[in-house]
């Protein structure tokens, strides 16, 4: 780590506890033979639903100490992106569970929460008051519409942001009605990895300027930044005609999903001529018997020539066809297929957590400071609150006594091996 990386943490509080802790880190990333690329970063991640808790994910791959602040008296955390991450239990109902929640973020590089426009000033615990305490801090915010605007305080889901965005206009079938592609595009592509690239962002740009910022990600303007390219291809012709009927919207048949005699189904991206011509090769087919590539009219046609061809094998069989080659053709792989396929298996993209389950690696891959695809099991609520309140400062008498008084939970008799 570079002097840049010393000053994140270093800055962030000039206590003892935290000099303390910031040495303990560069102590294990020298045992383990390298350093993660945000090694040194605290980040306090407010408990919440699937955005926040990948974005705060994100940052715990390639090494920043995450802290989960969860609540007190919840028997289960809905939290299923939780690796490399230590939980702490707050009872942020109390003044009292407020101040020790006020005295985790003020020592800590980022704090990222998830809550409705208000909830955190609320509490005592908006930006204009822990920036005043800690200048240096980056205070990640995480919604669906944003801080400002007549949306910003309204309930909503992935598909209503999508929606909002634009896109969820332009997705779906030919004559069917708009289609949301699962949960992917506003919750997780424009809300939790844009506000990790924020965060990441507002670290970069700390380094030069020794202040912290306040990021305010709006899932609805990540997703419409994440369809950038739907947007600018506009003017070229790409979307002309109506949802379902373009060349990369399943219009084309030489873009689109074919199932196989076995039941699965390979996928087309045979764009290019060079390409699609390899494509009519491997499916055994006579170019001078088949319409034009481009000829809109005809896909219709083609789309049944492709669909009668591709039943005829399986889907292996199609793999021992296409693969070496250029057509573009692969298999539609199921989430308990990915981590046996070659290619996968060569790079490592896939592994299997704590639990046995299949869990794709972190991405990208950094040749000097790669992420730490984390084993561990995720933490249990609270599994951490005392080593995490002992590392910030507070004393044993101190968490003794907010535990009896039920400001905190600690659960790590309850943590398995």
């Amino acid at each position: 780590m570079g002097q840049s990386g010393r000053k994140w943490s270093l800055a962030s509080s000039g206590s003892a506890s935290s000099q303390k802790y910031f040495v303990h880190v560069l102590l294990l990333s020298s045992k383990a033979g390298r350093f993660m690329a945000l090694a040194g970063v605290r980040v306090i991640e407010l408990a919440g639903l699937a955005p926040a808790p990948f974005c705060g994910m994100i940052l715990a791959d390639f090494g920043a100490k995450v802290i989960r602040v969860d609540r007190t008296k919840v028997a289960m955390a809905m939290d299923t992106q939780a690796r490399g991450k230590r939980s702490v239990a707050i009872n942020l109902k109390s003044p009292e569970g407020v101040a020790v929640l006020k005295r985790l973020c003020i020592q800590s590089d980022v704090v990222l929460e998830p809550f409705r426009k208000g909830v955190m000033e609320k509490l005592g615990l908006g930006p204009e008051e822990l920036l005043r305490e800690n200048p240096r801090l980056i205070y990640a915010r995480l919604t669906g519409y944003g801080q400002s605007g007549a949306y910003a305080k309204a309930a909503g889901h992935d598909i209503n942001y999508l929606a909002m965005s634009g896109l969820l206009s332009m997705l779906g079938r030919s004559h069917e009605k708009p289609y949301a592609p699962l949960n992917l595009v506003a919750d997780f592509a424009g809300g939790g990895l844009t506000c990790a690239l924020g965060v990441v962002l507002a670290l970069l740009e700390r380094t030069r300027s020794g202040r912290g910022q306040v990021i305010d990600t709006s899932m609805v303007e990540g997703a419409a930044y994440v369809g950038s390219f739907v947007w600018k291809s506009r003017s070229i012709g790409m979307w002309n005609n109506s949802r379902g009927e373009n060349m990369l919207d399943s219009g084309a048949p030489f873009y689109d999903t074919y199932q196989t005699s076995d039941g699965k189904y390979m996928a087309v991206g045979a764009i290019e001529p060079q390409f699609y011509n390899q494509l009519i090769h491997g499916l055994g087919l006579d170019a001078a018997n088949l319409p034009p590539q481009m000829s809109f009219s005809d896909w219709p046609e083609l789309r049944q020539i492709f669909t009668k061809q591709f039943a005829t094998k399986t889907q292996e069989e199609w793999g021992c066809v296409f693969d070496g080659t250029d057509a573009c053709v692969t298999p539609v792989l199921s989430m308990d297929e990915v981590i046996s396929h070659p290619h996968n298996q060569e790079r490592a993209s896939f592994h299997r957590d704590a639990q046995g389950e299949v869990t794709p690696s972190p991405a990208p891959v950094l040749s000097r400071t790669p992420a730490d695809p984390c084993l561990a099991r995720d933490p249990l609520i609270g599994e951490h609150t005392r080593p995490v309140l002992e590392e910030f400062g507070f004393k044993l008498a101190e968490v003794d006594q907010l535990l009896s008084a039920g400001i905190i939970e600690c659960n790590t008799a309850k943590a398995r091996l």
